[in-house]
């Protein structure tokens, strides 16, 4: 388990020196989950040597959730003070996320000839 967790936090390392070292607008720990993604699509073997502890990380996935808890309640009075423009935020920000996912989806579909249901008929 621990070699385990060494090549994942090496891979976060790698990507950490390339987005610094390429001055990259990704986080490091993106690119080296990227990195990670290509490595584990042409390397069956370096599945199997992380298959367990990745299963075991994904188990207290939940835990992650705790400092984000405890963000929240240490600041309670300030989101009772700021509800209204983090109501506002939230909404916007949904609805711009189903407008940019809309557009995404639609320009996709057109660059790869996808037609949708309303010009068959």
């Amino acid at each position: 388990m621990i070699n385990a967790l060494a090549i994942l936090l090496v891979f976060q390392l790698m990507g950490e020196f390339l987005s610094h070292f390429l001055r990259l607008p990704i986080p490091g720990p993106v690119v080296g989950m990227a990195l990670l993604f290509v490595a584990l699509s042409v390397s069956s073997a370096l599945t199997e040597r992380l298959r367990e502890t990745a299963q075991t990380i994904l188990q207290h996935l939940s835990l992650l959730f705790v400092p984000a808890g405890v963000g929240v309640m240490l600041h309670a009075q300030r989101v009772l003070d700021e509800w209204l423009a983090i109501s506002v935020a939230l909404v916007a920000s949904t609805l711009l996320t189903i407008a940019v996912t809309a557009f995404t989806i639609r320009t996709v579909a057109h660059w790869m000839g996808v037609r949708n249901n309303e010009d068959r008929a």
